[in-house]
């Protein structure tokens, strides 16, 4: 491990007020102490003297509610106060420097808002050193911003909900109930998803071998049953429908998972990640309906409503949703 600070030059922001500035399109990104849109507040006029920053570095925030909210900045950009900015001391790839920002944000814990906060202390929070990063970090494609801010197509097309319509998810989905009440002890490596009921990491909380899922049956006693009960096919939506409910993931591979989650497979129609990205959207806006205490079993969730673009009366348009999803910027890193 190694501390912030020897694989970065950790520098004070602009310090910069964003009540006090001149907005303006096409202006220099400024950077606040915010979880949203990559820490970007608004564009503003060039300030004379303010140090700017350039883009590709590493904004933290050292305070506030959002304390340690990371992003590497595709722009350059100014900083409100108590935002910290790192600069690699040797060069990065785009998918290292998000490694490190999501490491760096893991240590949220050890602070409060307006109580412990990082200003003193973000230098020497400890990291992996990048020799030691997972394989899978060297693996990705090291695109530039500019190459994944593209769409996938050129075209551009507009959302007019008015004309959309309400359906019954069992109209448009076949809903499987999950299996698992309790995770399958894990004794050998694997690289079959476990889902649970997780608003993180696309849902999934541990890897497993298809001798582990086998090995043990629903209430976690060892016992083998038929995996056709236990294995979820690929190219499906699963919903969490406990604990952290109405979170949606796409899933491209098989998988399985707890009964707090229900697997959801297109009818009609073949599902595909640009129109699952179209109607997650649209199932995480509903999660507001459901807690802990309401959760949202398959037995309740084939009467609820979806409300989807049409083709003609009661016929959903999944055409346009993966059009429209193509036409986004960044829909080419999809």
């Amino acid at each position: 491990m190694k501390k912030i600070s020897e694989l970065f030059h950790v520098m004070a922001g602009s310090k910069l007020d964003f009540g006090k500035m001149t907005a303006i399109k096409g202006g220099t990104a400024f950077v606040s102490r915010t979880s949203q849109n990559n820490g970007i507040v608004g564009f503003v006029e060039p300030v004379e003297g303010a140090k700017k920053f350039d883009k590709d570095s590493i904004t933290v925030t050292l305070g506030g509610t959002y304390v340690l909210s990371s992003f590497v900045q595709p722009v350059d950009f100014y900083t409100a106060q108590n935002v910290a900015v790192l600069i690699p001391k040797t060069e990065m790839t785009l998918p290292q420097k998000l490694f490190y920002c999501r490491c760096i944000s893991m240590n949220r814990y050890r602070y409060s808002a307006f109580g412990r906060e990082a200003n003193r202390t973000l230098k020497d929070i400890l990291v992996p050193n990048i020799a030691d990063l997972p394989e899978f970090v060297a693996s990705l494609p090291s695109m530039d911003f500019c190459q994944m801010e593209k769409p996938f197509e050129s075209s551009s097309l507009e959302l007019n909900t008015n004309a959309w319509e309400k359906f019954k998810y069992e109209d448009v989905f076949e809903i499987k109930k999950g299996y698992y009440n309790k995770k399958p002890e894990s004794i050998t490596a694997g690289n079959v998803k476990f889902l649970g009921a997780t608003e993180k990491n696309n849902g999934v909380t541990q890897l497993l071998s298809i001798d582990d899922i086998s090995l043990f049956d629903k209430t976690g006693t060892m016992k083998y049953d038929d995996l056709d009960k236990k294995i979820f096919p690929g190219n499906s939506i699963a919903v969490t429908n406990d604990g952290s409910v109405g979170y949606a993931y796409y899933q491209d591979e098989d998988y399985t998972c707890s009964h707090s989650v229900t697997p959801l497979y297109l009818k009609n129609y073949t599902l595909n990640k640009y129109i699952a990205m179209f109607l997650i959207t649209l199932i995480e806006t509903e999660k507001f309906r459901w807690s802990y205490g309401r959760k949202w079993r398959p037995k309740r969730m084939p009467d609820s409503i979806i409300k989807l673009p049409v083709v003609s009366k009661g016929v959903p348009d999944f055409e346009f949703m993966e059009r429209y999803i193509k036409s986004l910027p960044y829909s080419s890193a999809i």
